[in-house]
């Protein structure tokens, strides 16, 4: 018996809004140029990030690529990524860069990153998303890390989730973070913000 294949959803920018099931969501054709989230069934679309965010996010990506590449210990990074669509349950977030670490394999096509990582947008409604929700969202499936990089606040947040217990650290512009999932990375705080502050007219 002949099987009819069910026609994918074309979603754009017209799209903001429209309700949508995880499934619909995942087998989607999506105009390019545009974010896509979906939270609470609703699809959620954005503009793609400016400069401003997009140039500190390939810096750091070039950190961690050398990283890998160079360092003794490189071979801790598994993967990273930018621009990642994270499975939360029912809900799909966007976040700015994945990072999988410590699996010594490449991870599966919905696992959950080591560490995410969000550079805070512009806008009070923007920033509890970016500080609060998805703090509590990444926590939820095992993130290990959550680095926060604001520019506008010019200080780096990581909370660090280990079972029951969570740590958050605050970092000026004047440190280095480093962590022990990524052993002998380093990572120079005010250096990754002046590179999104270069854009601040964008």
């Amino acid at each position: 018996m002949a099987t009819v294949e069910t026609a994918k959803l074309a979603l754009g920018q017209h799209s903001n809004g429209m309700l949508l099931t995880p499934w619909e969501f995942d087998s989607a054709d999506f105009e390019k140029g545009w974010r896509y989230e979906l939270v609470n069934g609703v699809l959620v679309v954005n503009a793609a990030p400016l400069r401003n965010e997009r140039d500190p996010n390939e810096e750091l990506g070039y950190w961690l690529r050398k990283y890998q590449d160079d360092d003794p210990q490189g071979s801790a990074l598994d993967l990273t990524v930018p621009e990642e669509t994270v499975v939360i349950g029912p809900h799909r977030r966007r976040v700015d860069r994945a990072i999988w670490a410590g699996l010594g394999r490449l991870p599966g096509p919905v696992e959950a990153p080591t560490i995410a990582v969000e550079f805070v947008s512009e806008g009070e409604q923007n920033r509890q998303r970016d500080c609060e929700t998805k703090r509590d969202e990444y926590r939820s499936i095992g993130v290990r890390e959550y680095w926060i990089i604001d520019r506008f606040q010019r200080q780096m947040t990581v909370h660090q989730f280990e079972r029951s217990k969570a740590v958050t650290k605050t970092l000026s512009m004047r440190q280095v973070y480093s962590t022990a999932l990524l052993p002998g990375f380093k990572l120079p705080v005010g250096k990754l913000i002046k590179l999104a502050e270069r854009w601040s007219q964008d």
